[in-house]
């Protein structure tokens, strides 16, 4: 029997899935975002999943909205039996939820009900989860609220970013994705319902979400920064510009106000709430990565300035 599958997604995370599909099944059309400007110049960009789905030779439509008349139009012509969505970015409505006979299946980077929402990995890592995974989930109208099909956790490691993650749970969602599939469209898979009572939510990032505020603790600031890499990436303003954090360590406290700029040993470092956040890797304004202890051979006023306590 062959299964006619739409698929709907937009940045890498959603390529494994979209690359284990066309190996299996019959993919009709893909569905992502608009091109949207990017770098310096603002040029459009376009999404990783329309460059793949152009190099695999599949239609592809980016409708700014799903509720435009042409997007559901297309929809119907593709006449799809599955759409599989892995990081769309939009809202599916009900008319598309019950276009296909076996529904939509959505592949998500979080146990859930935990980290229902746009950034789950960065959630998970800044709220200091110990462990996450990946779920293929039936879709709903709701936000990430519809039943369980499947679930596969994983430990995060102390050292894991934002992006690392993101690999992991990548491919951790398309293999479960890939195992998944037959049994749900034999009929052998009985949906979970999600405990609600037990989920959380992961709101879209801001550039805000990257401010590191040293009246926190060290850990928590340590977590951040990870957390926002690469994207937001974490910052604090130093010398009326943003510094960024690329890579930080925790170390004792030293009694002191919080925010106070230290010099131990030859490492950049700031006093926090109840430690201290080693900068182990910094990016001055217009300038490239380098080690913190390179940063302070030639960051004048680092230490805090007596009229600044």
């Amino acid at each position: 029997m062959t299964i006619r599958v739409v698929f709907m997604g937009s940045p890498e995370f959603a390529l494994p899935s979209l690359d284990a599909l066309t190996k299996q099944y019959e993919v009709v059309g893909v569905v992502t975002q608009p091109d949207r400007p990017a770098g310096r110049g603002r040029e459009l960009k376009a999404p990783p999943v329309k460059t793949r789905a152009q190099e695999l030779n599949l239609p592809v439509i980016q409708p700014l909205k799903l509720r435009e008349p042409e997007a559901l139009t297309q929809l119907q012509t593709w006449k799809p039996d599955l759409i599989v969505v892995a990081a769309f970015g939009q809202i599916l409505r009900k008319e598309i939820l019950e276009l296909p006979r076996y529904g939509c299946i959505n592949v998500h980077a979080s146990a859930l009900p935990r980290w229902r929402g746009a950034a789950p990995i960065n959630a998970a890592i800044l709220a200091g989860d110990e462990e996450t995974g990946a779920t293929i989930m039936q879709m709903d109208a709701g936000l990430d609220t519809g039943p369980m099909l499947a679930l596969k956790k994983i430990r995060i490691q102390p050292d894991d970013t934002a992006d690392s993650l993101f690999q992991s749970l990548s491919a951790l969602g398309a293999n479960l994705l890939m195992e998944t599939l037959p049994k749900y469209i034999a009929g052998e898979i009985v949906p979970q319902a999600q405990a609600d009572e037990d989920s959380t939510y992961a709101p879209m990032l801001k550039k805000a979400d990257g401010h590191l505020d040293f009246r926190q603790s060290a850990a928590a600031l340590e977590r951040r920064v990870r957390a926002m890499t690469p994207w937001p990436g974490a910052w604090f303003e130093w010398n009326g510009a943003m510094l960024k954090v690329r890579r930080a360590s925790v170390g004792e406290g030293k009694g002191l106000e919080a925010g106070r700029r230290l010099n131990v040993e030859g490492r950049a470092a700031v006093q926090c709430a109840d430690g201290i956040l080693f900068l182990d890797e910094v990016q001055p304004p217009g300038k490239k990565p380098m080690s913190g202890k390179s940063f302070l051979l030639g960051a004048r006023n680092w230490e805090t300035a007596e009229d600044e306590r």
